[in-house]
């Protein structure tokens, strides 16, 4: 009797593969026998996805002609120097020192193609020579991958939202442009004060720079809004802004209308007189209230839609009532030029909350380093730190794009860092020599193994395509 074979049998393979690989329990305590071993094993086996994606985005070319040279030169050439430094917070250190643990990677010498890398005073005497030039170049090497990374994704976003806040860098030391100014959590101590816009939909980093701890200006705000448009996709035809009231002056808003950008920033300067009969409730049982007015603020040219929201105070606790009515009310008063609803402004402007995780998130990745006492140092640090945090949003991207086929990476666009890191990066590797040719291998004992194959299948064939876009 003839039995019926199935036809597609490389799921069945596959997962038998692994499976027989996991059979044989192993037999470990206090004392089994330990030695050493002469092949070249790495913790770091994802880097290799990083390796395809920088190709698949041409970061080569796009660094060797925006890239603007220090003075000093190096052995190893700029590339491989700030490269060096981007993965060094790509993996998650975020001091230079840290290259000590990371000198005989595998990896990471095998990319470089050197036996071991250069010391950490090396990598600092770099730092030390760049300054705002090489921080401006950096930017527009961001630029550039982003405009590869949306065109090779399928980003075709033509209307953006960009969230734009300030964060505190508390400084411990005499470092060049630290200034006491806001610093809740440190108060009284110097800091320096980065602004920083983000894009929501793909919630990478756009623009911003490294500041003195000083409150930002509304000249200084007009000046960032302004130059936006500069490191936009191309892609792009409307762009919201949303910031809060530390951004709010006529400054801001007259750069907001040149630019042509929608706007919504929050209120705390200007007190608008609202029609007492124009606030309204979405449903009865509700006691949020909505409503809208034109207003000329003082030494504004022209007037502007503000809307609000109050909420009742909690009166039955007070002892002695509020005299007016509007004393007995919270406010929350918005500056825009869109025409919605004032609730459905408001709903809008709420969206911008998940610009303080992606702040965090970058301080947690290497923004809060400050690893010079000059300002010019830090300032292009500041940059290279965010091109290691857009990479990861990229990498992310790519994997999540992926996550039609492959259930472990469904989801992890959104998913932080540090997670991402367990299922793209973290992964054991083993770097053999075959045929004159390198070969990074990966355990089949590894459950994220299947997964990460195919993902490097998956950018493999976006390059292959590249590729032949260029022939054509």
């Amino acid at each position: 009797m003839v039995k019926k074979q199935k036809k597609n049998i490389r799921k069945s393979c596959v997962s038998k593969r692994y499976n027989e690989a996991c059979g044989r329990a192993r037999k470990i305590n206090a004392s089994t026998a330990y030695e050493t071993c002469s092949e070249q094993l790495s913790p770091f086996g994802g880097l290799l996805g990083l390796v395809k994606l920088l190709d698949l985005f041409n970061f080569r070319k796009h660094f060797d002609e925006a890239y603007v040279a220090p003075s000093r030169e190096t052995k190893l050439g700029d590339y491989a120097m700030v490269l060096g430094i981007v993965m060094l917070m790509f993996i998650g250190f975020n001091r230079i020192w840290h290259f000590v643990y990371i000198r005989l990677e595998s990896m990471l010498c095998g990319i470089f193609r050197v036996s071991k890398l250069p010391a950490a005073s090396t990598y600092w005497r770099y730092l030390d020579s760049l300054g705002i030039n090489q921080a401006q170049a950096i930017l527009r090497i961001m630029s550039r991958l982003r405009e590869e990374a949306w065109k090779r994704c399928g980003i075709k976003d033509s209307r953006i939202a960009i969230d734009i806040d300030t964060t505190v860098e508390t400084i411990y030391g005499e470092q060049e442009g630290g200034r006491v100014g806001h610093n809740p959590k440190h108060r009284g101590k110097k800091g320096y004060r980065p602004v920083l816009c983000f894009i929501e939909q793909t919630r990478e980093y756009l623009y911003g720079k490294l500041r003195k701890g000083e409150t930002i200006s509304g000249e200084e705000t007009a000046k960032v809004i302004r130059i936006l448009k500069d490191y936009l996709p191309s892609c792009v035809k409307k762009v919201l802004l949303r910031a809060d009231a530390e951004f709010m002056s006529w400054d801001s808003v007259e750069a907001a209308l040149d630019e042509g950008y929608d706007f919504i920033f929050s209120n705390k300067q200007c007190e608008p007189l609202f029609d007492p009969a124009g606030w309204y409730r979405l449903r009865q049982r509700e006691e949020a209230e909505f409503n809208s007015c034109m207003y000329k603020p003082f030494g504004w040219k022209q007037a502007c839609r503000f809307v609000a929201m109050r909420i009742p105070d909690d009166t039955k606790s007070q002892t002695q009532q509020e005299l007016f009515e509007e004393d007995q009310y919270t406010y929350r008063i918005f500056c825009t030029n869109l025409n919605g609803k004032a609730h459905e402004v408001i709903d809008i402007y709420d969206k911008r909350a998940d610009v303080e995780n992606l702040i965090g998130e970058a301080k947690q990745e290497g923004l809060d380093a400050i690893p010079s006492g000059k300002f010019k140092n830090n300032y292009a640090f500041f940059q290279i730190a965010m091109l290691a945090y857009n990479l990861w949003r990229y990498f992310k991207i790519l994997a999540n794009l992926c996550g039609g086929k492959v259930k472990m990476f469904a989801g992890i666009a959104d998913n932080k860092i540090r997670i991402a890191r367990l299922k793209l990066l973290m992964i054991g590797a083993k770097i053999v020599k075959s045929g004159n040719r390198d070969i990074v291998k990966y355990s089949n004992h590894d459950t994220r193994t299947p997964a990460l194959l195919m993902l490097y299948e998956f950018i493999d064939r976006l390059r292959f395509r590249k590729l032949q876009e260029c022939k054509a």
